[in-house]
């Protein structure tokens, strides 16, 4: 069982920064996750390339 790998994004409702954890054994993933901070509902799309690197896409989930 793969770890989990953390990545900094940015909350598109109140700009804050967010540490979260992205599951490298699933190759894309689309999920909504609550803002720490603000408690809205962000969108998120990951994308591990064939390094393993995590590629995180984040939006307003209402956009």
């Amino acid at each position: 069982m793969s770890a989990l790998d953390s990545v900094l994004i940015q909350c598109p409702y109140c700009w804050e920064t967010l540490d979260i954890s992205v599951d490298p054994s699933v190759a894309e993933q689309e999920y909504v996750e609550d803002c720490q901070v603000c408690c809205q509902p962000i969108l998120l799309q990951v994308v591990f390339d064939d390094n393993l690197t995590p590629h995180v896409e984040v939006r307003a989930e209402n956009e």
